[in-house]
């Protein structure tokens, strides 16, 4: 399938880290990972997005990390979402969901005749 155009994801980002990040603590190629596999490969993120917007959000103290090993044996990063995090997602989510509501109902409206 295709996937998405990359100004498009751009805008909703972290917004799909938290969401990933709120089901288990998880290391920056499985986020990637995951967010492909339940999106059914529309969603790709690129390491070159994915990490600096994992830094972002480490830096505003919605996620924190602590190096692991990861399934593969390797030394990783895990994050993992803090209450702030929780809090914000929360937020965040109330808003996309009113944002796509809203462009629903314009994509939805009858053409004059």
């Amino acid at each position: 399938m295709k996937s998405l155009r990359t100004d498009l994801l751009q805008g909703t980002l972290d917004l799909l880290i938290l969401k990933t990040l709120s089901t288990a603590q998880l290391h920056g190629w499985d986020i990637a990972k995951r967010i492909a596999i339940v999106s059914s490969d529309r969603l790709t993120l690129k390491q070159g997005s994915l990490y600096p917007a994992l830094h972002r959000l480490e830096n505003k103290g919605l996620i924190e990390a602590e190096w692991g090993v990861s399934e593969a044996g390797r030394s990783a990063k895990f994050y993992r979402l803090t209450r702030a995090g929780r809090k914000h997602l929360a937020v965040e989510r109330t808003e996309w969901n009113a944002f796509a509501q809203a462009m629903a109902n314009v994509l939805e409206m009858e053409e004059e005749q």
